[in-house]
């Protein structure tokens, strides 16, 4: 691995964001603008991590100028380390070192988090009590106060009615079966519901299903780009206090 940088001296950022159904990749600047266009490849039915790993490679191959490996990943993550992975299959992905694994293999530091956190740090304003979820194949959610991340909490497997979870109740299967206009009916309750439990500030939205929302939203709730959580991960390596949060784009 070559000698790692300092923080502060961190230009490049390679940035990947792992979906459900793609996988995204891009090198982006120190403040998330991106530098070179981004790639993507179609994340294939519960991909085991040997598999996804040599996907990244290829996929990342033939960048090279960046300093650092930020991975937003769709699951519960703690030190590198892989706890839960729903939508790939916790059972061949839970222990699994998937940050020391990218070092090893691009030889340079990597980080992985979930990749709503990821998306979030660089969807917030940095203000107060902001809430940012990814509407997509389930429910993703990163909480931050004062533009500080806190510890994950994975909301989307919470019981909210009979049997289903936030991610059966609001995910992706769920729009297709029911429909755009009784999903938008269920939105709108999620948002009365998230605001009694965090009396957020601010709430994001995120994630591939975002573009359907068709309702008039609270002036405090806002619709964020996609491609955040790429941008995202140049600020997973910034000192805390040392980088300005994109403004989002309020697409209501």
């Amino acid at each position: 691995m070559k000698k790692p940088a300092p923080r502060s001296a961190v230009r490049q950022v390679l940035s990947i964001d792992i979906g459900a159904t793609g996988m995204k990749a891009a090198i982006v600047d120190r403040n998330g603008k991106f530098v070179t266009e981004r790639r993507r490849v179609k994340t294939p039915p519960m991909c085991p991590p040997k598999e996804m790993v040599r996907m990244l490679i290829d996929m990342v191959r033939t960048f090279d100028d960046y300093e650092r490996i930020s991975i937003g990943f769709p699951g519960f993550v703690r030190e590198g380390v892989v706890l839960t992975a729903p939508n790939l299959g916790t059972e061949q992905w839970s222990g699994f070192k998937f940050a020391a694994t990218m070092e090893r293999r691009l030889k340079r530091p990597a980080q992985i988090h979930n990749d709503a956190d990821v998306q979030g740090l660089a969807a917030i304003e940095g203000k107060g009590l902001e809430l940012v979820c990814t509407l997509g194949t389930g429910l993703g959610t990163a909480w931050f106060r004062n533009g500080e991340l806190m510890p994950h909490m994975d909301l989307s497997h919470m019981a909210i009615h009979k049997k289903d979870d936030f991610d059966r109740y609001i995910g992706d299967k769920t729009l297709k079966r029911i429909g755009k206009k009784e999903w938008n009916k269920r939105l709108k309750k999620l948002i009365d519901m998230l605001h009694e439990v965090f009396f957020f500030d601010t709430l994001h939205f995120g994630g591939g299903n975002s573009r359907c929302i068709d309702q008039k939203l609270p002036k405090n709730v806002r619709i964020v780009s996609n491609e955040l959580g790429i941008s995202g991960g140049a600020f997973v390596w910034m000192p805390k206090g040392n980088r300005q949060p994109h403004k989002p784009k309020n697409k209501s």
